[in-house]
């Protein structure tokens, strides 16, 4: 698993900063979380293929989170793309998937299949599942959860009880498939225990502090809103935003692994004043920058920059 800050900018880019965008690395498969302007150029310094990405989620239509859509699809299509593009977004995401299309003077040989979401949609995959839940802005936002689905625990126990020894039947039973042993019928129920824990990443986009997602933070990388310090609290609530001391206590009273801040204001040239802020309160915080590269290895996450 692995996750590309594309761009980790406010409203307004810097020249170190992108508009938002993330990508998620998951079995040779990407999806992005926002696609901020600029966000095909960021691909092409991050070595990612458009080919390849299969799902882009939209969190809201602010300018900064979408308006990258549009180049990004005409090079998936003189790219010759032929597999669908799947386009999740609030209220509205069909209408500019339509006019993305309508803006292109050249023919997009491949289907794009805009997906309106709301609270607690759930797009299932075989090994892993996506979550969508309302936050704290100032128009319709989401936050995307993303699980991965280890399956069950397989309790040796119970399987050496009903006679059964170290096979092929325990990866049919792992998959959740029954079989018959010495004329006995075994179902996955009967050896199989709670769920593995798998990998979460809880990105909330652009909200003020809220206890929406806060089922969901535990034993997770939470990827939080910092737009200002502390001290712009004030501003921050305003704007719907939130400050990097509110995304550590996000992160430390609802129990995450590590905390990355992002949507960083423009006015900070050194992001070090949020970092310090948040490190305060929640240890493991990092300020996300532009062509960050995590990799998560079971309990561990591995930071370089590409």
């Amino acid at each position: 698993m692995r996750i590309i800050f594309l761009g980790t900018s406010g409203a307004v880019p810097t020249k170190d900063r992108n508009h938002i965008s993330i990508a998620l690395i998951y079995e040779g498969e990407i999806i992005l979380l926002d696609c901020g302007e600029g966000t095909q150029r960021q691909m092409v310094r991050a070595k990612i293929s458009p080919m390849k990405v299969s799902k882009i989620f939209i969190t809201h239509l602010h300018g900064d989170h979408f308006l990258g859509l549009f180049g990004l699809i005409q090079s998936m299509s003189f790219f010759g793309r032929e597999s669908p593009l799947y386009i999740y977004g609030p209220k509205g995401i069909i209408r500019i998937v339509e006019i993305a299309k309508e803006l292109s003077v050249y023919d997009i040989d491949f289907d794009l299949i805009p997906v309106e979401i709301s609270d607690g949609f759930t797009v299932e995959e075989k090994n892993y599942k996506i979550i969508t839940r309302l936050v704290d802005h100032s128009i319709e936002t989401y936050s995307i959860i993303f699980e991965e689905k280890k399956g069950k625990k397989f309790d040796i126990e119970k399987a050496a009880a009903l006679g059964l020894k170290p096979g092929p039947w325990f990866k049919a039973l792992k998959e959740g498939k029954c079989i018959v042993y010495n004329g006995k019928l075994i179902t996955p129920e009967m050896v199989l225990g709670e769920e593995k824990k798998g990998i979460r990443i809880v990105y909330t986009s652009d909200t003020r502090p809220t206890d929406r997602i806060a089922n969901y933070i535990r034993d997770s990388i939470l990827i939080h809103d910092a737009t200002f310090d502390d001290n712009l609290r004030n501003e921050a609530y305003v704007k719907y935003h939130s400050t990097a001391k509110q995304a550590a206590n996000v992160a430390k009273k609802y129990g995450a692994k590590y905390l990355f801040l992002i949507h960083v204001s423009s006015r900070y040239k050194d992001v070090t004043v949020l970092e310090n802020e948040a490190r305060n309160v929640f240890k493991n915080t990092y300020a996300a920058k532009d062509l960050m590269c995590i990799d998560i290895k079971k309990d561990n996450i591995i930071i370089n920059y590409i």
